[in-house]
């Protein structure tokens, strides 16, 4: 006689919530498995619905970042060297000031562009195969609440995008311009960028550092320490620059304001 295949999973427990069957338990058991989607990201039980793996190589990905981002050091570079390009004292830009200059530019890039894709299209990247959003599947796996639409990532990059983006590409007009609001706006958008640093890397240390495959020399240590410690470095540097700068044009000001009333 035939046995007949049971069509219903076994039961492991009944009770009054209903009926747990063998399959639940071990869906419940893998994340992973019960999305049917594996992925290369941390937690390994990490479940990211319709992800879907990148069709470019980590190499085209970051050669493109490395690449536009050099381009636009450079030509800031050669901005900041023109004769025209003076600063306060009339005199040509030092090393350091141009340097600067150069980081709110490649800064307005990254803001602008690579963070605002991802202020607009958080919800859709992991499924998305738009060259950018491959871009933050790739750094994803040295973070990869980028992945999950985690709220306070979304809420950073937002702002980082729509405010400090914008805000330093006006820090490079106004040092080639020689505005006097130069350096309040580096102090700004310095400010603004440490810390989100901070609390992005303070946020990540009190999970564990979960959302990465700890001590990994490409992914925890490149993507998610040294590219995102740049943010903390030289944003201090600059906010003492800017510091002694407005320090000194506030004496000078209190100096010619007791002339006058003298």
């Amino acid at each position: 006689m035939r046995r007949e295949r049971c069509s219903q999973p076994v039961s492991l427990y009944e009770g009054a919530a209903g009926n747990i069957s063998l399959t639940d338990w071990q869906m419940a058991k893998s994340p992973i498995r019960a999305a049917g989607v594996p992925h290369p990201y941390w937690p390994r039980d990490l479940s990211i619905p319709g992800y879907v793996a990148n069709d470019r190589s980590m190499h085209e990905i970051l050669s493109f970042l490395f690449s536009v981002s050099g381009l636009f050091l450079l030509s800031t570079w050669v901005l900041t060297g023109r004769k025209w390009a003076r600063d306060g004292r009339g005199q040509e830009f030092g090393v350091a000031r141009r340097l600067a200059i150069c980081w709110f530019a490649v800064c307005g890039f990254i803001h602008g562009v690579i963070e605002g894709w991802f202020s607009l299209y958080y919800d859709i990247i992991p499924s998305d195969q738009s060259f950018l959003s491959q871009l933050w599947k790739e750094y994803s796996r040295g973070d990869s609440r980028y992945v999950i639409s985690d709220n306070f990532t979304v809420c950073m990059e937002t702002v980082t995008a729509w405010f400090w983006g914008p805000l330093s590409l006006w820090t490079v007009f106004a040092f080639l311009a020689n505005k006097p609001c130069r350096f309040v706006l580096q102090l700004i958008v310095s400010l603004g960028q440490l810390y989100g640093a901070v609390l992005y890397f303070y946020t990540e240390h009190r999970d564990g550092y979960s959302h990465s495959q700890m001590g990994h020399p490409l992914y925890f240590w490149f993507y998610f320490v040294f590219l995102n410690i740049l943010w903390i470095i030289i944003p201090l540097v600059l906010i003492l620059d800017a510091w002694r700068h407005l320090q000194q044009a506030q004496t000078h000001t209190d100096l010619a304001q007791k002339e006058k009333t003298n």
